[in-house]
């Protein structure tokens, strides 16, 4: 782990679909757990948690035999904590780690960041996951810890190719995106040249005053697209 990981965690979408899918297909006695198809379960001791107001995606229920404070995949538990509350309990979330150790192969601390000076207490929590085998996520508000868990819940079984980058493979958005690397030269300006002139080679050899005659092209705009069109490519790596 490098040195900027080892200060502030932070996992992409697709780093927790996919560490959730191949923790799921985990089968053992001690990690099966008890399941409500899509819903998330809700320890009982959340029932004054505000967060669960923003939990609108889900559907959830309380169940007052997990362990965890929330249930969002069959080998998935969370534990939630607000950095306000550990200032005052520093030793509450060592305990619940340490009783959630074997519970689960997935497990998450899910970290409400409301103070202002949070960097030392993260530095703290971080290491602290480490240690434990945890996956540690920060939210800013409450609806975004609520979206954190809904994420968990509604990718449980989904294909990490929902959110994969996807491959673009279209002539237009590829010239498009070339184009409007001319100053001036926008997205509409773009769609309205290759409307007219078909082709990337159609546009370079168009004239001034065949350019001119499209739409939203004014003199400056047709010197500068020329201009960019009609110097010669440059290797900046080359001396």
């Amino acid at each position: 782990m490098t040195e900027n990981n080892k200060d502030f965690c932070a996992a992409s979408p697709l780093k927790i679909v996919e560490r959730a899918q191949v923790f799921n297909k985990t089968t053992s006695s001690n990690n099966t757990k008890k399941s409500y198809g899509n819903t998330i379960l809700v320890s009982t001791t959340q029932q004054d948690n505000p967060l669960l107001k923003y939990i609108r995606n889900v559907a959830w229920e309380f169940d007052s035999a997990i362990r965890p404070d929330y249930v969002v995949g069959k080998t998935t538990g969370v534990l939630y904590l607000s950095l306000r509350y550990h200032r005052l309990h520093p030793e509450y979330i060592y305990e619940r780690m340490n009783k959630l150790a074997n519970a689960y192969v997935l497990k998450v601390l899910l970290v409400s960041v409301d103070i202002d000076s949070s960097s030392e207490a993260l530095r703290e929590l971080n290491c602290a996951v480490i240690t434990h085998n945890f996956t540690l996520m920060l939210a800013w508000s409450l609806e975004e810890a609520g979206r954190y868990l809904e994420t968990y819940k509604y990718f449980e079984n989904k294909s990490t190719d929902l959110l994969r980058e996807r491959v673009v493979d279209d002539y237009q958005i590829k010239m498009t995106d070339c184009l409007t690397n001319v100053n001036t030269v926008n997205k509409t300006d773009a769609t309205t040249l290759l409307s007219n002139f078909e082709s990337f080679e159609g546009i370079t050899k168009a004239s001034a005053e065949a350019i001119a005659m499209c739409p939203g092209f004014g003199d400056q705009k047709v010197k500068k697209l020329q201009k960019a069109l009609q110097q010669p490519f440059m290797n900046h790596a080359s001396k």
